[in-house]
């Protein structure tokens, strides 16, 4: 007769992992409480793969999962952190897209969130999509949900993401490796550093405007 194994393991690493979305999304946690969080787990080999999948869970069901950015750019250095980073951000990007297919027209958005199902409905080429990206502190969960609902075409989807948030995620990486306060990290990540961000995400936009206005006058 055989013995059946116990499903606990796997029933508490469930628990444990649904606790983490819950207190990642819903508690309003600090910078300075995410890099103590960060400092701790920085010599757990399993860590970052573990940052990684939150990261990319979160983002999946439209969370904040940028927050796992806290825990992974300022202990570790950018040639590492990004990729990682990287994997977690466009993994739930993809994700978040397949959820907004199937919620569809479900999905009661707010504010914010309607302005960009209205703006991707309108303009969803690659330097607009690439430029929403890099903005710096623009939701990528709007974005994600709203290409899902909207249909986009899943390649362009997929490559602004991949070069958004390379850009992205770059420049954070440097700003903040190091870091190991609250007040250096905000200052790292004040407007001096972030205006390349800024100033490039303009010209993406003006970009695919141009391109809208010059190759298809008649769309407009």
């Amino acid at each position: 007769m055989r013995t059946r194994l116990s499903p606990r393991p796997p029933l508490l690493a469930l628990i444990g992992l649904v606790t983490l979305l819950v207190i990642f999304a819903l508690l309003p946690i600090s910078v300075a409480d995410l890099l103590s969080w960060g400092a701790q787990l920085v010599g757990h080999p399993l860590a970052l793969a573990g940052l990684v999948l939150i990261m990319l869970l979160l983002m999946s069901f439209g969370l904040p999962g940028s927050l796992c950015f806290w825990l992974i750019a300022p202990f570790h250095p950018p040639w590492l952190s990004v990729p990682l980073l990287l994997v977690g951000s466009v993994g739930g990007a993809l994700g978040a897209y397949w959820l907004g297919r199937k919620v569809g027209s479900a999905w009661r958005p707010g504010k914010l969130a309607r302005q960009v199902l209205r703006l991707l409905a309108k303009r969803s080429d690659l330097l607009t999509q690439c430029a929403l990206r890099i903005l710096p502190g623009f939701p990528h969960a709007f974005i994600n949900l709203a290409a899902g609902v909207l249909h986009l075409p899943l390649i362009t989807y997929m490559l602004a993401a991949v070069v958004g948030l390379s850009i992205k995620w770059t420049v954070y990486a440097q700003a903040v490796h190091g870091m190991v306060s609250a007040a250096q990290a905000e200052q790292a990540l004040g407007l001096s550093n972030l205006l390349p961000l800024l100033v490039l995400a303009g010209l993406l936009a003006l970009g695919g405007l141009a391109k809208r206005l010059w190759l298809n006058p008649k769309s407009n």
